[in-house]
């Protein structure tokens, strides 16, 4: 059943998201019946995901990569260095 939710996001098939939603709600493990559950409540935009080629990738790397830069310049701060204005 994993196998098909898995191939149903690579492949952007979003004309199996019904079928698989009913599957997993009649499924016999509890925790995929509850994300089945999930995915109804939020079905508009899941089926947006399927549908429409978007990422926000870009933005998220530049996100990560100004957060390491300030982790790894914290505590290293100088009263010589804030002095200069950098």
């Amino acid at each position: 059943m994993s196998e098909l939710f898995a191939a149903m996001v690579r492949d952007k098939k979003s004309e199996s998201l019904d079928d698989w939603i009913q599957d997993a709600e009649r499924g016999s493990f509890r925790e995929l019946r509850s994300f089945a559950a999930s995915l109804r409540r939020d079905e508009q935009a899941v089926r947006a995901t399927l549908t429409h080629y978007w990422s926000n990738w870009p933005v998220e790397g530049h996100v990560n990569r100004l957060k390491f830069i300030k982790r790894s310049m914290f505590g290293r701060t100088k009263f010589d260095l804030l002095k200069r204005g950098y």
